[in-house]
């Protein structure tokens, strides 16, 4: 494993942010974290780069503290930005690669590839506070990964583009996560986790409530969805034994089931019944399992 957290806890006086919190992180893939506002992502994220200190447990990358020598090894996208926005792109860039122990023409070069890369290379001589929004963030993940950090945290990356500049920065973290690279993210966006993470943990209150592989998670649920769309009323669906939950939504009619047999119960009195445009049985998602298992814990 790259990165290991064992029993971490951060303390802010009485109020604990993140709580015993064991993780294990694969290298060279990609993990989700999950939580609301103040489930302790950002926490965990400061404690791994070395921003804070834990409370009490460690955290090793690659069997070793981490600390100000291997430090160069990391890329860290913060949720709140932080470029100069007096300073001219190129300027910015320049000044956080040296600090990443960058020579000049490697961080030009690096540089050139990446705005190129964005769309946006025109902009390597405009200043910061000139730029939009979604062009800012641009630079400020160009500033993450200039020094092709082997392990890269990304707070909320996806924050404030627009639907273009996403998949274009989506893109980026998969084509990252091929060369190798171990990249740690958290997203409101639950299909974002869902796309592009091997492996995830939902936080609750600092603490793990789902930590593991995706597909073993779904599979682990014991629940599936039913979409159907027909011409005809189904609610009579509602009184199968293991149909936990009916709905209604944008002209299709969506069942939640306890096991995969009970879809075939289902086909079964849909037959005679009239004409089925469709009939597919559906995993959950992150979404449907991240309410019930965050709504239990504040059960």
């Amino acid at each position: 494993m790259t990165l290991q957290l064992h029993q971490v806890t951060k303390n802010f006086g009485e109020h604990t942010a993140v709580n015993n919190l064991t993780l294990s992180i694969p290298e060279g893939e990609m993990f989700g974290m999950l939580g609301a506002n103040g489930a302790g992502k950002t926490t965990t994220f400061r404690m791994i780069i070395g921003l804070l200190d834990p409370t009490n447990g460690t955290i090793r990358w690659r069997n070793a503290p981490l600390s100000y020598k291997n430090s160069t090894s990391l890329g860290y996208l913060p949720e709140e930005r932080g470029l100069y926005p007096k300073l001219r792109v190129v300027e910015q860039l320049l000044y956080l690669g040296r600090l990443r122990g960058l020579k000049k023409q490697e961080i030009i070069a690096e540089m050139r590839v990446w705005l190129e890369r964005f769309d946006i290379r025109s902009y390597e001589n405009v200043k910061v506070e000139e730029l939009s929004k979604g062009n800012q963030q641009k630079i400020q993940f160009i500033a993450a990964v200039l020094h092709k950090p082997e392990l890269l945290i990304l707070d909320e990356p996806f924050s404030g583009l627009d639907p273009v500049n996403v998949e274009m920065l989506k893109k980026a973290v998969h084509d990252l996560k091929q060369s190798g690279t171990t990249i740690i993210f958290s997203s409101h966006r639950m299909e974002h986790v869902e796309e592009l993470c091997e492996h995830l943990a939902i936080l609750h209150s600092g603490k793990p409530v789902v930590h593991g592989n995706i597909n073993d998670i779904k599979s682990s649920f014991g629940k599936q969805n039913i979409r159907l769309k027909t011409d005809f009323d189904c609610r009579f669906l509602e009184n199968i034994d293991g149909v936990m939950k009916y709905e209604e939504k944008a002209g299709d009619v969506w069942l939640q089931v306890t096991k995969d047999y009970v879809a075939k119960e289902v086909f079964a009195a849909l037959q005679g019944k009239g004409f089925v445009r469709h009939f597919a049985l559906e995993e959950p998602t992150l979404e449907e399992i991240f309410i019930e298992k965050v709504g239990m814990a504040y059960a």
